[in-house]
């Protein structure tokens, strides 16, 4: 979700009535994206007015959204006589503090604009809010009720318009100067990060070129067994006997980090790296030898019987081969990133799926195979059930409830998403800020796309702490050029292969949800 604010000039008579410009067509915010004429189209009061984005905040209300040809036209009401915040923020209004409206919205129709920033063609909007610090200068207030036009006197769109001009062509220069002075170290941190981030090396200092491994192994992605003696030296000490070589560390740190986006068990897991075919934990059950003594007792002896134990967690292997065309070979920088795609997105395809369903034999362990993991019975064997879905959030102890997200697919989504209270309240609640997931009976919702559809006797829905699932990165990754397989379609082969391990290491961190009665 994306927020969007604009600069206004606020007033508000005593009951709180306010009339403004939320949103203006056809000009770019600060962040680059420009709103058009229909995206509110869907828009409808009663809207929540919060103050600065805060869901907890919420101080008056929106009961007319209009769109006009210069944008979307707000008119609402702080709730000043029922809601003790909402006087408090009119008085900030009125004494000119929060100047600003911000739209907090959803965007379902968008295009990339050039040069950077969004068109914004369709927007699911969620609330209106007054801010302080709005991005937009552009926004103006129709018609309002106020200090600023006189005890009872309304202001017309033309007068406010010269009005507000005036003032900011009085403070432009002090507001552009403070303003600069706080962003600068910012824009020199980001200027810096970006610099960094467009170097082939990827890391180090300013002037820090790629390390002779990399320019080796590019030059091997390019000329396969062709490539030049000293390059190929250069690759000797990372060789796999097995064929191929070795994916320079930071090239290789660079795809499980491209990888970690893109898979969503890696954002929830305890991810750690191993140079060894396999780890051993030690696991301790949940109970221990505590007991009540006074002291004249003597201590119980402590045993450690059935208490203490060791897991392995081993690594796996996987392959894949992508097929590169020729033309792109004759720029190095260029084909290293078409590959570095590529096998991206096959590992985190294939990983996540083994990280749901992996049979721990061939794949690592997926958490839905684990036979420790305990499970809770819907009522119905193929509806889901408000009342079952509550009982089993409140089944999982409090520890890991409260550390704990929703795991489904997209379809089960879907079916949450209907589920009502006995009030007709939606169980679901949307995120209303960029970042932050959506909830289902208050707890985060987390998409795994190979979790089971709901059936009779399936487990759709899996809720837990996942830092109880342990995943396993051995950081080597090999390559090996084929430029044969697929000559005659101009083509150049280039297989892969790396070695990841997973597995449950605290099954009471899970619980898994069954449709069954």
């Amino acid at each position: 979700m994306k927020i969007l604010g604009f600069e206004a000039k606020f007033a508000v008579d005593d009951l709180g009535a306010i009339t403004g410009l939320a949103s203006v067509f056809g000009t770019a915010d600060h962040g680059g994206d420009i709103v058009h004429k229909g995206a509110f189209a869907g828009a409808v009061g009663p809207l929540p007015m919060l103050a600065s984005h805060d869901q907890g905040d919420v101080v008056g209300v929106w009961d007319d959204l209009q769109e006009t040809a210069q944008g979307l036209q707000v008119k609402g009401r702080l709730l000043v006589a029922e809601v003790a915040r909402a006087a408090e923020v009119r008085a900030l209004i009125q004494a000119g503090a929060m100047r600003g409206l911000s739209i907090g919205y959803i965007a379902t129709k968008s295009a990339p604009r050039t040069g950077g920033g969004r068109n914004l063609f369709k927007v699911d909007l969620k609330e209106v809010s007054v801010v302080a610090v709005p991005m937009h200068p552009g926004a103006r207030i129709g018609q309002v009720k106020g200090q600023w036009a006189g005890e009872g006197e309304e202001m017309t769109l033309e007068e406010m318009q010269a009005e507000l001009a005036g003032l900011e062509a009085k403070h432009a220069g002090a507001v552009q100067s403070a303003v600069a002075a706080a962003v600068a170290p910012y824009i020199a941190r980001l200027d810096k990060m970006e610099a960094k981030a467009n170097r082939p090396g990827n890391g180090g200092g300013t002037d820090q070129e790629p390390t002779l491994e990399r320019k080796a192994f590019q030059s091997y992605l390019q000329k396969g067994n062709l490539t030049g003696d000293t390059e190929l030296k250069a690759l000797t000490l990372g060789s796999d006997p097995n064929g191929g070589y070795l994916v320079p560390p930071e090239l290789s740190a660079e795809i499980l980090r491209d990888i970690v986006e893109m898979s969503p068990v890696r954002s929830l897991a305890s991810v750690k790296g191993t140079n060894g075919p396999s780890v051993i934990y030690p696991t301790r059950k949940p109970m221990g030898n505590a007991t009540w003594d006074d002291e004249q007792d003597d201590e119980a002896e402590t045993s450690t019987t059935n208490i203490f134990g060791s897991l392995e967690v081993q690594v796996k292997g996987m392959s894949t081969f992508v097929d590169i065309s020729n033309m792109l070979l004759q720029d190095a920088p260029q084909v290293e990133a078409e590959v570095r795609e590529a096998l991206t997105e096959d590992f985190a395809k294939k990983e996540a799926t083994a990280f749901v369903n992996g049979n721990g034999v061939v794949k690592p362990e997926g958490f839905m195979t684990n036979a420790s993991i305990a499970s809770y019975n819907n009522g119905h064997a193929t509806v889901l059930q408000p009342d079952g879905l509550i009982k089993f959030l409140y089944s999982i102890p409090q520890t890991y409830r409260n550390a704990g997200v929703w795991a489904c697919n997209g379809n089960t989504l879907g079916l949450l998403r209907t589920i009502k209270d006995t009030t007709g309240q939606y169980l679901w609640r949307p995120s209303l800020a960029e970042g932050q997931p959506e909830t289902f009976l208050s707890r985060p919702v987390i998409e795994m796309l190979d979790m089971p559809d709901v059936a009779a006797d399936a487990f759709p829905i899996i809720y837990g702490d996942f830092s109880g699932y342990r995943i396993l990165d051995r950081l080597a990754m090999t390559i090996m050029v084929d430029p044969y397989t697929r000559a005659t379609q101009k083509q150049t082969r280039y297989h892969s292969g790396r070695r990841v391990g997973a597995r449950v290491i605290m099954p009471a961190k899970f619980k898994k949800f069954k449709m069954a009665v």
